[in-house]
Order: C-alpha cells, then structure tokens, then sequence
C-alpha cells in the first residue's frame, strides 16, 4: 500500500519527468522539493511505488519515469488543475469573440487550443438530429445552378451550389422554395429527413422540368440533413505530433489515421467518463482497443441547447495533464457561455 508522502514522491516524479523529460532520481526529488527526509527515504517511497507498478526503470540504475498506472492515479488523485493566467484567459475571449457561426466558432476554438497546449485540438460538434430547420434558402447563380441554404436553431449553417436538370425563371425558384420549405422548415432534423424522403420515394414524372428539379434540389437537401445528424469533430495541430514524436514510444502513424478517419476519436471521446466537473482523461494503454495505446486525451464537456458535447487535446503520455485539462476546461466553459448567449438571442 503506498502510503501519503508516497504519492506526494508519485507527484514529484511526474511533474519533474514532465518538464525534463529525464527519468527522475531520489537525489534530484530531494534537491528540487521540500519532503524533509532523506534521499534514501525517498529511494524506499520509490521501490514502493514501482512494487504498486506506478513508475518503472527504463534502464538499469537510472531514475524512475511514471506508468500509465501512475499516470491515472495522478490525473484522479494528485494533479492540481492549473488556473489559466488573466493573459491566457484574455486570448480566449479575444480569439472567440463574434464567430460567424457556430462552424466558425468551433474551427477558432481547436486553432487556440492547440495554441494553448503544443496538442493535438479536438472538438466534438453538438449532435444535430433535435436541431429545428428554421430557414431554407435558395439563390439563383445562374439559370441551372442553384445555391442551396439551410440553417438550423443551433446556428448550424449549410450551403452547397447544386446543377439542376432545367432553366429556372424567378417565380419557379420561389415555388420550389415554398415546396422545399414546407418539408423541413421548422421541423426537427430528422422530422425533416423522413419528410425529404418520403418525396423521393414517390414516383417520379418524367415529363415534368420542374419536378425533376425540385427531386434534386431535395436530395441535395436530404443529404445536408443527414450530415447535420452525424458526430463530427474538428481538429487543429496534427503537425505538433511530428514535432513531438520523440516523446511516443511508438510510430505516430495510429494518430495520424485516427486524424484522419475521425471514427476513432469520436467512439474514444463519447465512451471517456468525466467527472462531477466533466473533466475526462483517458491514458495510454487504456486507449489500446482504439490502437491508440501510446497516446492519452484530456477532454472537458461543454454544454448547447441540443446537448452537450466535448472539447479536449491528445498528446503523449508524457504531457502536462494539469495545465491541459485547465485549458480544456477553461475553453469548453467559455464555448458554453457563447452558445447560451447565442441561443438567448434566437
């Protein structure tokens, strides 16, 4: 059993090979903080901690680095999560400050939060399928290409130029306007899908240009409601991880396709436990069944009118677990707040 001054040893082992990266020595934990006992003191609280498979040698007689074991136990029990400094917190309200959407508000939140952290940013999008359709659009660029808009309660937007199969004159565009906007305009998500579907599972009438148009302009809109009902994420700092590769024990390349694929780190993110603050770490080997096994992420729930969703970072093992769940809280709090003031507005 490790006893108090043990894990305050543990602490001092994993705040020191964090900042140095060297294995760390009873002589150098005596030197650097204030136990007030001997180094061969702390070399027992040592040998006790590595019997409990909290730290390791990683070569023969030297210092002692932390396990993923001794990594758990000092995310749950030891670290202290760091207050972010006035500057910091004045970078985030400044870098979040009137988004343009929620698209651009989330994209403005990984590029700061990779900047706070040297980390991989990732942020989950609120799930779409309880969003109401408020207004559904359409613009004329030219006689057979039409902008398609659609825009949701959550501030979620959608715009795609669509080739359509017949020269529209204006009053065509308004009638399939008011056609396409009583199938999903003020409906839920996936209300609006079923009804999108429904009219193209009838008949089509060959003969008939403008029902030919209104069948693709509603496929094209069928598919943005399904990619509003999908889990996304948005990532910044995927180049931090090759500039910090030494710090794997393994290739990087699982993270890179976990990068790109996204299925991955979405299944990681929503199966991670927070805690009573929504702060939620998961570390090394405990991220193996996702191949994933040499990387930790560090996430924090924020909250949106259709649900909440996440914000976090992935890095090493070896990263400052205190100063990045800060981060991660700090941001998500604040993303919190702008989506309650946007919502306050609608």
């Amino acid at each position: 059993m490790v006893t108090e001054r043990g894990l305050q040893v543990l602490r001092a082992i994993v705040q020191d090979y964090v900042d140095t990266h060297e294995p760390v020595g009873s002589k150098a934990i005596v030197e650097r903080h204030a136990f007030d006992v001997s180094a061969a003191t702390i070399r027992n609280d040592m040998a006790m901690l590595e019997d409990e498979e909290l730290i390791t040698a990683p070569h023969t007689s030297s210092g002692r680095v932390p396990t993923d074991k001794g990594y758990r136990v000092f995310v749950d029990h030891l670290a202290e999560i760091r207050p972010l400094s006035p500057a910091q917190r004045s970078a985030i309200s400044t870098f979040l400050a009137d988004p343009q959407d929620l698209d651009d508000l989330l994209a403005r939140t990984v590029r700061l939060l990779t900047q706070l952290t040297g980390q991989v940013a990732l942020v989950q999008y609120p799930s779409f399928a309880r969003a109401n359709v408020t207004h559904l659009e359409l613009v004329a660029l030219e006689p057979s290409r039409m902008l398609v808009i659609l825009v949701t309660d959550t501030g979620r937007v959608s715009q795609r130029i669509v080739l359509v199969p017949a020269v529209l004159e204006e009053a065509d565009v308004a009638l399939l306007r008011a056609q396409l906007a009583t199938l999903v305009t003020g409906r839920a998500v996936g209300a609006g899908s079923e009804r999108v579907a429904a009219l193209l599972g009838q008949a089509a009438d060959p003969g008939d240009r403008l029902s030919e148009t209104l069948r693709e302009l509603a496929r094209v809109v069928g598919e943005e409601l399904a990619e509003f009902r999908q889990n996304r994420l948005v990532m910044a700092g995927a180049a931090t991880l090759a500039r910090r590769e030494q710090d794997f024990r393994g290739s990087i390349h699982p993270l890179l396709e976990a990068i790109e694929e996204q299925v991955t780190l979405l299944r990681l993110l929503s199966e991670m436990q927070p805690d009573d603050q929504g702060l939620a770490a998961s570390i090394g080997r405990e991220n193996e069944a996702f191949g994933l096994g040499d990387a930790s992420i560090v996430a924090s729930d924020y909250d949106s009118r259709i649900g909440t969703a996440r914000v976090g970072v992935m890095g090493p093992t070896r990263m400052d677990y205190p100063s990045n769940l800060s981060a991660a809280r700090a941001v998500a709090r604040y993303l919190t707040r702008l989506l309650d003031e946007d919502a306050a507005r609608r």
